[in-house]
């Protein structure tokens, strides 16, 4: 597995250039992106919190 990380970052190292142009669209785009998934990390947190909130609530009411 190793071997396959470093051929890959060698693959990217040794790549000439681009000449790639970036509209603003495009970066709007990467910016909702990234929002989207911290929303969803959050979002997803919080259920898993509230799971783990009713199993030890359900604990403590039969005991």
């Amino acid at each position: 597995m190793k071997k396959l990380y470093l051929t890959i970052f060698f693959f990217f190292i040794s790549s000439g250039n681009a000449y790639a142009y970036l509209d603003p669209g495009t970066g709007s785009i990467i910016l909702s992106a990234i929002i989207a998934g911290l929303v969803t990390i959050k979002t997803y947190w919080n259920i898993l919190t509230e799971k783990i909130k009713k199993i030890f609530n359900k604990k403590k009411k039969e005991n």
